[in-house]
Formats: structure tokens, C-alpha cells, sequence
């Protein structure tokens, strides 16, 4: 069960500006990161205020009481971890930069954590997801058989996905550059449904550029998948929201189908087919092979059911039960 919300975010200390202008600058932090970093050391400073003390001068017991009360109000240890997290780089910082002489977090223990396996789509699920885009026709159509080829066929996030340069795919390749996280540059590359679904949605792509002003002649955008949206590009949450009309088209559970679901399948599909972990961790974009391992769980959990209903000594063990 899921606890009440946290309070409306209040204004932060300068010291938590200053980090949060140092994780912008240094490291490269995009923008959701930083905003959730910002929720979190709010949600920190106003518990912490509530019992007259900061977050630049609390310690290790203040903290403890803190994760205390989170668990108390029902979050998971996942969102526990995440705020401690937020905690332990924050004062690394204080401490890098001799605001204080001491780290409270060195005595926190994380919060223990399952590991969720990832739930991919099936082959089939994808491909009915693709031909019921192929059904909506029309520039529409075009689109979202481009979104999921492009999704399916590269294992981006959502993010670098919608915000892709137009540039990005104006030369002749099988391949494209990806910005992911922290600015790090990647070539991912595209099989040959994706680029003939590419070619198709770029000759209707004029359908979704914003509309001229009047007597202003009609601009292009730089974004590869243009709105008349604020961002200037699809947002994350409208392609969220295709994708579940699109499942209930495809006779599929809205709630099994996101984004990164996709990115899910297509990592576990690669594997399925022989593909090498270091190879799927570089198109992922994952600093760490271990965190790309978790997909390696998924497979070996799926062979294993695949046995178990197939083979014949598993039939065979199950009716001497």
C-alpha cells in the first residue's frame, strides 16, 4: 500500500540549490532527474523543519527517523532507497565542498530491495501492436508505425525517443545517434522495418508541424517528431497514451503496454535470439553490464516455464503427481 502524497514541494535551502546547479552543470543531470531530485530534498526539508531542524546541519539520527516515517506512511523500500540516495549524494557534496566535516549518511543502511524482473511483451503482442498501427492509415498510422519500429528496433527511452533531431535521420545510414543520460552519445542500429517505416512516416511528418501564424509562411521543426505542443516535440505522455489506445485496438491489456515496455522487449528478445549482454548493455545505454543482467533473469525464467509446459519428462513428472 502506497502512502499519502508528500507535502506540496517548499522552497530549498541555498545548499540544496547549490547541488542541484552542481549535478546540472558537472554531471550532466537532465532535467527529470533534477526535478526529482528537487521533490525529494523538499519532501526532506519540510519533515525535517516540522521537527525544528535542517537539512544541512541534520544527522544520522534526524535521517533515520526520516526513512522511519516513510515506511510508516506506507512507501515502498524502492522510493525509500531512491530518497536516501538523493540524501547520500547530497552531502557528498556538502562534504566535497567543506560545508560540512561529516557525512550523516555513512551510518544508514539502504533499505533492502527485491528485484522486480522485468515484464516484456511477447513477439506476437509487438507484432499486433504494429499492425494495428498499420490499420489506423494516414498520417497517424504513419507515425505510430514509426514510434514502435523505432522503439522495437532500438531499445531507446522514452525521452531520447520523442526528443530525437530530425537531423538524426536525414543522411543515408542503418544506424543513429542517441543522446541518453548525461549527454552520453550512442549508435544504435535499425534493421530494415524500422527504416522503411522511417521513410514512410518522414514524407507525412508535415501534418504535425505547428501551424504558420497568419501571413507567416509555414517553418519546420528540429525535432524529428514535431508537435504543436509547448516542448515543440511529442511528449512522453502522449505517446504513453497512444500506445493504450493502440493496445485495446490490438485486443491487448492497456496496462501491460508502455514505452518502456518496449525498451523491456526489445532487450529481451535480442537475448532470446543469441545476442551478447555487452552488446544489448551498449544499445541500452547502460553505464553498468549488471544493471543490463536483470534481462538475462527474464530469459532464463521463460526457459524454464518453457520447459516445465513442454518438455515430455515435465508432462510426464506432473501426471505421476
Amino acid at each position: 500500500m502506497r502512502g499519502r502524497r508528500p507535502a506540496t514541494p517548499i522552497a530549498l535551502p541555498n545548499a540544496a540549490e547549490a547541488f542541484l546547479e552542481m549535478m546540472a552543470a558537472e554531471r550532466g543531470a537532465a532535467d527529470n532527474t533534477l526535478a526529482a531530485y528537487r521533490r525529494d530534498l523538499a519532501d526532506i526539508e519540510a519533515f525535517l523543519k516540522r521537527r525544528g531542524q535542517t537539512l544541512a546541519a541534520a544527522g544520522s539520527a534526524d535521517l533515520r527517523q526520516y526513512l522511519k516515517a516513510l515506511a510508516g506512511q506506507g512507501w515502498t523500500a524502492r522510493t525509500s532507497a531512491r530518497r536516501l540516495s538523493a540524501l547520500r549524494q547530497f552531502y557528498r557534496f556538502q562534504l566535497g565542498e567543506g560545508r560540512r566535516a561529516d557525512d550523516p549518511t555513512a551510518a544508514l543502511d539502504s533499505p533492502r530491495l527485491g528485484r522486480p524482473l522485468p515484464k516484456p511483451l511477447a513477439e506476437g503482442q509487438v507484432t499486433a501492436l504494429i499492425d494495428a498501427a498499420a490499420k489506423r492509415g494516414g498520417a497517424e498510422g504513419l507515425r505510430l508505425i514509426a514510434l514502435l519500429e523505432l522503439l522495437y528496433a532500438s531499445g531507446m527511452r522514452v525521452s531520447e525517443l520523442v526528443a530525437l533531431p530530425l537531423s538524426t535521420v536525414l543522411r543515408d545510414t542503418r544506424a543513429i545517434m542517441v543522446r541518453g543520460k548525461g549527454g552520453k552519445e550512442r549508435l544504435v542500429p535499425l534493421g530494415a522495418p524500422a527504416l522503411k517505416a522511417l521513410a514512410a512516416y518522414r514524407a507525412a511528418r508535415g501534418e504535425f508541424l505547428p501551424k504558420p501564424k497568419k501571413n507567416a509562411r509555414k517553418t519546420d521543426s528540429p525535432f524529428l517528431f514535431p508537435s504543436r505542443g509547448r516542448s515543440g516535440h511529442l511528449t512522453r505522455h502522449r505517446l504513453g497514451q497512444l500506445l493504450k489506445e493502440l493496445a485495446r485496438q490490438a485486443g491487448l491489456d492497456p496496462g501491460i503496454v508502455s514505452p518502456h515496455v518496449l525498451r523491456h522487449a526489445f532487450a529481451t528478445h535480442l537475448l532470446d535470439h543469441g545476442a551478447d549482454l555487452r552488446s544489448v548493455q551498449k544499445m541500452l545505454g547502460h553505464a553498468d553490464i549488471a544493471t543490463t543482467q536483470i534481462y538475462t533473469h527474464v530469459v532464463k525464467e521463460r526457459l524454464k516455464r518453457t520447459v516445465g509446459e513442454h518438455h515430455p519428462l515435465a508432462k510426464r513428472a506432473a501426471k505421476l503427481r
